[in-house]
């Protein structure tokens, strides 16, 4: 699949665009962090500062690295992570619906995780 031209489309269409849809709720958590508004969930018990800190890596770093395709398979971990957290700890007693959305990046960034980033990427360079 990655040697062919659709392939290598589908899997950077598959990296940037969930990764950049996900930037739209990892910014406003970013500048809350810079602007030292720490009030934030604490769903794995480590506090609010690094449970927002670990959001903002999760949601803004790992997104920007995937966009670009550098470290691709290593940043997807991160990504995943944080909407695991967010599906089965944060939204585990709502209903399905409203835990979709985590779900989805779920499955998006571990298939990126899982394929690479394809020949349209730093990675491939």
């Amino acid at each position: 699949m990655q040697n062919n031209l659709l392939g290598n489309i589908g899997l950077a269409l598959l990296r940037i665009v969930p990764s950049a849809l996900m930037l739209t709720h990892g910014i406003p958590k970013f500048q809350r962090l810079i602007s030292g508004e720490i009030e934030f969930g604490d769903p794995i018990g480590i506090g609010p500062a690094p449970s927002l800190f670990l959001a903002v890596i999760g949601e803004v770093l790992c997104p920007i690295l995937l966009i670009l395709g550098f470290k691709t398979r290593w940043a997807a971990i991160p990504a995943a992570i944080t909407m695991a957290v967010a599906a089965f700890i944060v939204h585990a007693p709502d209903s399905l619906q409203k835990k979709e959305m985590a779900l989805l990046y779920l499955v998006f960034f571990v298939a990126i995780a899982l394929l690479g980033p394809g020949k349209y990427s730093i990675d491939r360079k």
